[in-house]
């Protein structure tokens, strides 16, 4: 995908070449010469911006054509070759281990877009029942200052049971507003979802809690999912709060269509 600084340089090279073209043109117009250039330009100030502006219009819409081609081209690549996330057997999921369809969320608990990304996982569920598996990774951004504890949290939990880690996803989500209060609203819920306190203090910053979180979170980055919430559906990615249908028509029911899934 191209970068905002390819972009700039596409709008700027264009207004020099929309600039030197408008130069030349009022130029006949005004006289030969440098003086004849800026003379027509100081008696056409309207015609000049209006002509800058219609050049650097034209270079950003290029732009982002260009820019969704390339992301069309990608997301096509995927199907090919999909993302492998790390998913060993030990690690916290909802839904049978064969299930044919496997959704992984880069998550953060203090991601209002979580939130909302957590209504798509749950229609899929619904939708898909013992057919889909849902993993929740981590990816606590650092201007959350909440995020992070709470994915301690989870994956102390995880430790004890994947179950009640995922109770204490869902009263968390249920009520995040309540999670900058700290850790009293963390432990409040993890005694809701039936963890052992006394086994989760001893869990909460040891190197298996710790290390997978960090591991989430590289993973994330060599995925390219830089923001909350990020996908990959079957090793697809997905980036943003997509509603469910996105998911259903752009992805599933292509995996159906050409083979590649039995639902």
């Amino acid at each position: 995908m191209g970068s905002p600084k390819t972009a700039t340089a596409t709008a700027i090279a264009a207004l020099v070449v929309g600039l030197a073209a408008l130069a030349l043109a009022v130029a006949n117009r005004g006289g030969p010469g440098a003086d004849g250039v800026v003379r027509a330009i100081r008696e056409n100030p309207v015609e000049v911006v209006t002509a800058l502006q219609e050049g650097a219009l034209a270079a950003r819409r290029e732009a982002a054509e260009r820019r969704e081609e390339e992301a069309e081209r990608e997301f096509e690549g995927y199907f090919e070759n999909p993302l492998e996330p790390e998913l060993p057997p030990e690690r916290a999921v909802r839904g049978p281990a064969d299930a044919p369809l496997t959704l992984v969320e880069y998550s953060d608990f203090e991601c209002p877009f979580c939130k909302k990304g957590l209504d798509t996982v749950n229609a899929l569920r619904r939708k898909y029942g013992d057919k889909l598996r849902f993993v929740y990774k981590h990816l606590p951004l650092g201007f959350h200052d909440h995020a992070r504890i709470a994915a301690q949290y989870f994956e102390a939990i995880a430790l004890q049971d994947g179950a009640k880690a995922y109770r204490f996803h869902d009263l968390l989500f249920a009520d995040q507003g309540r999670i900058k209060r700290g850790e009293p609203f963390l432990k409040e819920i993890s005694r809701k979802a039936g963890a052992d306190m006394g086994r989760l203090a001893k869990d909460l910053h040891s190197e298996a809690v710790l290390g997978r979180i960090e591991r989430d979170e590289k993973e994330a980055a060599r995925f390219g999912i830089q923001g909350t919430p990020g996908f990959l559906l079957n090793g697809i990615p997905v980036k943003g709060a997509y509603p469910a249908d996105y998911f259903n028509t752009k992805i599933v029911d292509r995996l159906v269509s050409e083979g590649r899934v039995a639902l």
